[in-house]
């Protein structure tokens, strides 16, 4: 089986069909991960680029052990200690690895679109790590796999996503995977931090309460406030914040059901989650992590040159 693409730019390009078939195949790679022995050969002879030029901790770690764990052999390149930092652009650092062989680039950016931009002008695979504030696709099937795991759908769950949409790509991809597998969504944050055309552009519910939302959902996706990302302050404090919309454990008690936590990492402990919450039996916050390595398995051997010549 394949992806009706080469590349993952975003989940906005998926089809249902490719959702499910990276879900199932990454159902498979999870049982591999349980074995003692957890490297499978499936991608032995591929080369894989890990091209960041923005930090990353979760994201790159999981891929390169998702990488690892199929065999491919991998290359890690950091923006801030390559030539990229003497000027060099982007498609010059690509091409001259390409020279090298290379079969699949992996890449996070700060600029929106610039996987895209690579996808157009290489015949590498590529498979877009977070690009500015656009989409962040592995993350969204991810948290897709978590809650079909702890719950056992998709279809008719009732999801909210909550905290900073503005400048979040991960809300996005998420937006774009739940409407398309048929999950209810309602966006909760503060009113400056929710763009005003996300309720008629993606047809969804938005709500300036937190506990209404809360109310409301199945599951909530809590979401890291992105002080790096705003030129201006868009609330008056992190303790006003905290306040009026961090997830504590009474307000979650006050609720009386259960609702499953997650999200993306990494954590603003005290700010948009509370200690006790995130670590909590509500939260499914590290069987997110674990997952990642499972879908990302899944991605990259259903994009990788051997599946596709199979």
């Amino acid at each position: 089986m394949r992806l009706s693409s080469k590349n993952l730019l975003g989940i906005k390009d998926l089809s249902k069909e490719d959702i499910r078939l990276i879900l199932s195949t990454a159902s498979q790679f999870k049982e591999v991960l349980q074995r003692p022995v957890k490297k499978v050969p499936s991608l032995r002879d591929v080369t894989i680029v890990n091209l960041f030029y923005e930090n990353s901790t979760r994201t790159r770690f999981s891929f390169e052990l998702a990488e690892r764990r199929l065999s491919a052999d991998v290359l890690n390149f950091a923006a801030g200690t390559s030539s990229a930092a003497k000027g060099e652009t982007l498609l010059d650092t690509v091409n001259n690895i390409l020279s090298m062989k290379v079969d699949m680039v992996v890449m996070r950016h700060s600029a929106t679109g610039a996987p895209h931009f690579l996808a157009q002008h290489i015949p590498a695979a590529i498979v877009n790590a977070g690009d500015g504030i656009n989409e962040h696709p592995t993350q969204a099937l991810l948290d897709a796999y978590s809650i079909q795991e702890k719950k056992g759908r998709l279809e008719g769950l009732k999801v909210a996503i909550i905290g900073d949409i503005m400048h979040s790509r991960v809300a996005l991809s998420n937006i774009y995977l739940l409407a398309k597998m048929g999950a209810e969504i309602t966006i909760a944050g503060p009113p400056t931090l929710i763009p005003k055309y996300l309720q008629d552009a993606f047809n969804v519910n938005v709500t300036y309460n937190v506990k209404e939302a809360l109310q409301w959902c199945d599951v909530a996706n809590v979401l890291r406030i992105q002080l790096e990302r705003q030129n201006q302050p868009l609330f008056s404090s992190l303790r006003e914040y905290n306040l009026a919309y961090g997830i504590k454990r009474s307000l979650l008690d006050s609720i009386g059901k259960d609702i499953v936590i997650m999200h993306p990492g990494p954590i603003n402990r005290g700010v948009e989650l509370d200690s006790d919450v995130a670590d909590g039996p509500y939260s499914i916050i590290l069987n997110q992590v674990e997952n990642g390595v499972a879908v990302r398995m899944a991605v990259l051997y259903l994009l990788s040159p051997q599946n596709a010549n199979a």
